[in-house]
């Protein structure tokens, strides 16, 4: 009888790969570097993070979170997905526009090297880096793979959202929110909780991770324990995101923060209104905006910022609103005119005056 494959970590970026049985050698798909196994009865145990039990690790105190300092020697790593459905009901115009933006933000603002961002667009001639719900998955293990203190990692997301009802009891509303990749008519949407299990949990102390997300339903898509609730004059509570069940959330000792386009229960715009040039993501405009004219200085500065273009614009002068993919479905795309305000959620309450940095 065939034995099954062994687990093996890639040689360059670390993320496991499945060694087929009598291979000598395997490329991985989502850094293309060849490892070369000596001895594969040799071969050492496989490191794998293994997420605590569910009850295992009690959330913090809110009032005894205290943020770790930068490291000025961590590496930056970063995961860019932008995904325009072409030739679909679904398609979007500034997706892939978002992306090539964010790249841009990130290797010259915040100095990121080209090489440690994986862009994943449909614009990719390699097919490993076509943003399908089995490339994103990857991405997001590469991601956090290795991490070390002082790391920076970000995670930025372009494309539909959605909601589905959730079964477990784990959502305050009853449903889990969904990103979807590009072939999720066929593959299925990318679920909070392991979006979460992948890209939260796994994070060590003195590690820091950013997820911008600009798509529907996108409030808690990182499924983080706590949401930021900011008045009109920057007067902010933590709302408790806790699931019921006690199923914990958070990280392993890092520190994850979300900026997404919209609350849970609101649509994003795909707009030229904000530009007045191309097509972009109304969030990840705004976002980048912030930052640009200097309004980025603490996280308060760009939450506020963020809604303040977004609620002064125009957006009825051109594009229009992506509403939820069933409501696409019936009304063939039209625009329902839904707002959106962006929103931050984190792994741990925190002040939002605090300075704000990649």
């Amino acid at each position: 009888m065939m034995s099954s494959g062994m687990l093996v970590n890639c040689s360059k970026c670390g993320i496991p790969l499945s060694l087929p049985p009598g291979a000598k050698s395997i490329r991985c798909a989502v850094c293309h570097a060849v490892t070369f196994i000596a001895n594969s009865r040799q071969a050492p145990p496989v490191p794998f993070y293994a997420p605590p039990a569910w009850n295992a690790t009690r959330p913090p105190n809110p009032q005894q979170y205290s943020p770790v300092p930068p490291n000025p020697h961590g590496r930056k790593k970063a995961v860019i997905c932008g995904i325009a459905y072409r030739n679909s009901r679904y398609e979007l115009k500034g997706c892939i526009n978002d992306a090539k933006c964010m790249k841009y933000l990130l290797t010259v603002k915040f100095k990121f090297p080209e090489s440690s961002i994986l862009m994943l667009t449909e614009e990719e001639r390699d097919p490993t880096r076509l943003p399908t719900k089995h490339n994103m998955r990857m991405a997001m293990y590469w991601l956090v793979q290795g991490c070390q203190p002082g790391d920076s990692l970000v995670f930025h997301y372009s494309g539909h959202g959605s909601q589905q009802r959730n079964r477990n009891g784990e959502e305050i509303d009853g449903y889990d929110e969904t990103i979807c990749p590009l072939d999720f008519e066929k593959q299925g949407m990318i679920v909070d909780d392991e979006i979460n299990t992948a890209l939260v949990r796994p994070l060590p102390p003195g590690v820091r991770l950013h997820a911008v997300i600009d798509a529907c339903h996108s409030g808690t898509v990182l499924d983080l324990p706590f949401l930021c609730k900011m008045n009109s004059y920057g007067q902010f509570v933590w709302e408790d995101q806790r699931p019921p069940t006690g199923a914990w959330k958070g990280t392993s000792g890092g520190e994850a923060f979300s900026f997404s386009g919209c609350d849970d229960s609101q649509t994003s715009a795909d707009t030229a209104a904000l530009s007045k040039v191309t097509s972009t993501g109304a969030m990840t405009f705004c976002f980048i905006q912030a930052i640009e004219r200097g309004h980025a200085r603490t996280y308060r500065d760009i939450l506020s910022a963020m809604r303040s273009y977004i609620r002064n614009a125009d957006m009825g002068s051109s594009g229009g609103m992506v509403t939820t993919l069933i409501e696409m479905l019936l009304t063939g795309g039209s625009y329902n005119g839904f707002t959106q305000e962006p929103q931050l959620s984190a792994s741990n309450p925190f002040d939002i005056g605090m300075a704000f940095y990649l």
